[in-house]
């Protein structure tokens, strides 16, 4: 198992980090604060025109062809500016799967654009008061060569924007299949909310909506598995980033504010706090980077991925914690950075399931092991 990153890997991640550190500033993420508006849309257009939105598609369809783990080090540079762009939502939960599954058709009728910039895509995979999301309760029922799909999702993120829309179902024996389905399509209604960190997400009500197989019922719950794997390890990435940037935040403020006439970095209790930060920081890195590898090398690695994502909510925790505590009241002060990153680090600690959801689903992992 080798985490070392290659000279493009590192590129690709420099490029990233130029662009997200130039453009996703605080000053910039607070004037879109100023207009309502959550989307950076030029951001993103500036990420695709450089062929990092891309850049874990395939060539066929205008990507870089790239695997998972150049996607998992840019998700950790979107956490790590705390950038407003749809990369995990559009790339890895919908893109990645339409660009594995997908017939050549589907394909090249969304990524080319999506690697552009042009199209955002989505994919519906919460929904309310279920933890085990390999098991959806939306229905779905044939309709000749397509389906009718009916259910509520909730947390559905840039629903109002996206072109498509992949929405997993149980058919009435309990077989899984992956459908697309537009948005805008008859029978769908649209309700929005706010995520913690500012995310719009809808809840979506699907009244026998048409949708569009992806992934038929033969190879479905494989499918969706293979999905949630991916968009696990993709949140523990982006906790990563979150994680390290407030990290960073804490040993700045806590070297140069002085209290009694020294740092306050000096300080017993205020170095063992950042010193135990660290580590969880460390330990997220780690894990994340254990599933990624073994992910990317297609390998089973579910337990995994729920590890990776049980350190980015408990870990994750632990570090927004004490980065607000070493911080004192400055750390509340929504005109300083490190708000931000708070609210981020609750949005993905709870996302796609808590520590203790992770934890059930291991523990449940270990029953069905034969002894």
């Amino acid at each position: 198992m080798d985490f070392t990153t290659t000279e493009d890997q590192q590129a690709l991640v420099g490029l990233a980090t130029q662009i997200l550190g130039e453009r996703s500033t605080q000053a910039h993420l607070d004037a879109l604060d100023a207009k309502g508006v959550w989307f950076d849309a030029d951001l993103w257009k500036q990420l695709a025109d450089a062929g990092i939105v891309g850049a874990s598609l395939k060539e066929d369809v205008g990507g870089g062809g790239l695997g998972f783990t150049e996607l998992a080090l840019l998700l950790e540079q979107v956490g790590a500016h705390v950038a407003q762009v749809p990369l995990f939502e559009t790339l890895l939960c919908a893109g990645l799967p339409i660009d594995h599954f997908g017939t050549a058709e589907q394909r090249s009728r969304d990524l080319p654009d999506v690697a552009a910039g042009t199209a955002l895509l989505t994919a519906a995979l919460v929904e309310s008061g279920r933890d085990d999301l390999r098991r959806p309760v939306t229905t779905a029922t044939p309709n000749g060569s397509s389906y009718l799909v009916s259910g509520t999702k909730t947390s559905v993120p840039y629903a109002d924007q996206a072109r498509r829309m992949l929405v997993p179902a149980s058919l009435q024996d309990g077989t899984v299949v992956l459908l697309l389905v537009e948005p805008t399509a008859v029978g769908v209604t649209l309700r929005r909310g706010t995520a913690t960190n500012g995310l719009p997400v809808f809840e979506v009500e699907l009244v026998d909506v048409a949708g569009e197989v992806l992934v038929g019922p033969d190879k479905g719950a494989d499918a969706l598995a293979w999905l949630l794997d991916r968009a696990l390890t993709g949140l523990a990435a982006i906790a990563l980033g979150v994680s390290g940037t407030a990290l960073r935040l804490s040993a700045a403020y806590t070297t140069s504010r002085e209290q009694f006439g020294r740092a306050i970095a000096t300080f017993q209790a205020v170095g063992h706090r950042l010193a135990d930060a660290y580590i969880d920081v460390e330990a997220m890195r780690l894990t994340t980077l254990q599933a990624v590898w073994l992910l990317d090398a297609g390998l089973p690695g579910r337990d995994e991925a729920r590890i990776a994502k049980w350190w980015a909510s408990e870990g994750g925790h632990r570090v927004a914690h004490a980065a607000q505590h070493v911080h004192g009241g400055v750390g509340i002060d929504i005109d300083y950075e490190l708000p931000r990153y708070f609210r981020w680090s609750k949005q993905v600690e709870f996302a796609l399931g808590s520590a203790q959801a992770q934890l059930l689903s291991l523990g449940a992992a270990l029953a069905a092991e034969p002894v």
